[in-house]
């Protein structure tokens, strides 16, 4: 990379950061919802099945698709898309303090249960604004960076959601962690009006005012797209499965749950978070026609070096060895289908189709893991492993074949 780029790139930092800490800050809530609080819910003495249905409210998550259309039909003046993370992201943080003053002990379960559905949809609806205008205001050669800075700040969120929040409930209690896990949401709020509302110098581009179903069809017309829909399916959450059923896999294994945590939990985010800046920086380097097979390959190995642990019940090391290729691999992964979503998007609809790719990754993230658990039941570990490693070498050949097509010029450097 030349002097100059690299002056160019050096200058898109300051709004990277702030992307960044809003990634952070509107993550590890959700992600406390997910992992941290079924472990309280066990303990006032929440069934299985009540814990489940807690977990429905995350269904809003498939719909962002629905969720981008008021955003770009409601236009909120010239800055549409700073204005609308904005004003989400304060609703979001009225919600998360509303559920912090009902606590577990003295709340009725259907208001929890109500609370916590509006601050998954308040969540996950903000999230649209906020990608739509990481796409409005950086340019194609920063999208990869974009979005492996993304990845690697959900892979710290859930270290902050998934493991400092229950840290902070056992010192402050349940109205404690959520107020402080509201206060980096208010702050991103504010920081966001540090940002431009549009690219210096970029052309103006149609605004799509009547954003509707016609669109939502429209944007599979072109074979590129669903090329790219479908492997958009396949690439991540088949690694991203294995990464779910990796903690269950080293407790029957015989690994002390403390050490899962310290392995999966710190080691194993803080490693996926490393690997997708590094994936970021050899795609810039490489470019996005290499990269995509190229991680294919190492998901596939990472898979197989899985399989073949656990087939053979290895030992220790080369368990945890086999924990850190997928955390490598699933850093990697994420952040590269984060960063080539934003290359996929029409002018003047980049809430409508992040929304719509971003409801089909979590479709996929959802049901994956399932046909997961529904393996692991019927054929144990080694079956289950089969068919994720099954999937991710359909993955590998999707990508092979993918070439420059589908891809915007800009995609790689």
């Amino acid at each position: 990379m030349s002097v100059s780029a690299q002056r160019g790139a050096a200058s898109w930092w300051p709004q990277h950061l702030v992307l960044a800490w809003l990634h952070l800050a509107l993550s590890a809530p959700l992600i406390y919802l997910y992992l941290g609080l079924p472990l309280l819910l066990r303990q006032q003495g929440w069934s299985g099945t009540s814990i489940g249905l807690l977990q429905l409210a995350g269904l809003p998550a498939m719909l962002k698709f629905v969720l981008a259309l008021p955003i770009e039909r409601l236009r909120l003046g010239q800055a549409n898309y700073r204005n609308w993370a904005a004003l989400l992201g304060l609703a979001y943080a009225a919600a998360l303090a509303l559920l912090a003053l009902h606590d577990l002990a003295h709340s009725p379960r259907w208001l929890l249960f109500g609370l916590a559905m509006a601050v998954n949809l308040l969540g996950t609806w903000v999230d649209v604004p906020t990608n739509a205008l990481a796409i409005e205001i950086l340019p194609e050669s920063e999208r990869v960076r974009a979005g492996a800075i993304r990845s690697a700040a959900t892979s710290l969120g859930a270290i902050v959601g998934g493991g400092l929040a229950l840290l902070i409930h056992g010192r402050f209690g349940w109205a404690g962690t959520f107020m402080a896990l509201t206060a980096p949401v208010v702050l991103g709020a504010a920081l966001i009006f540090a940002l431009p509302a549009k690219r210096a110098g970029r052309a103006p581009v149609p605004v799509a005012v009547k954003a509707g179903w016609r669109e939502w069809i429209g944007y599979f017309g072109l074979p590129q797209r669903r090329r790219w829909c479908l492997l958009m399916l396949c690439y991540f959450p088949f690694v991203g499965a294995a990464w779910v059923y990796l903690k269950p896999l080293l407790l029957d294994q015989g690994f002390e749950p403390q050490r899962i945590a310290m392995l999966v939990g710190l080691a194993g985010g803080l490693v996926g978070a490393v690997s997708s800046l590094a994936g970021a920086y050899l795609t810039r380097v490489l470019g996005l026609a290499r990269t995509l097979p190229g991680f294919a390959v190492f998901n596939v190995i990472a898979l197989s070096v899985l399989l073949a642990a656990t087939v053979l019940a290895t030992s220790a090391p080369v368990f945890m060895l086999a924990a850190l290729m997928v955390a490598v691999a699933m850093g990697a992964s994420a952040g590269l289908v984060f960063g080539a979503m934003m290359f996929h998007i029409r002018p003047g609809l980049a809430a409508l189709d992040y929304g719509l790719q971003s409801s089909l990754f979590v479709l996929a993230r959802t049901l994956v893991p399932f046909a997961a658990g529904v393996l692991l039941d019927r054929f144990g570990y080694a079956g289950m492993l089969v068919g994720l490693l099954a999937g991710t070498g359909f993955a590998l050949l999707l990508a092979s074949g993918m070439g420059t097509s589908g891809k915007p010029s800009g995609a790689h450097r």
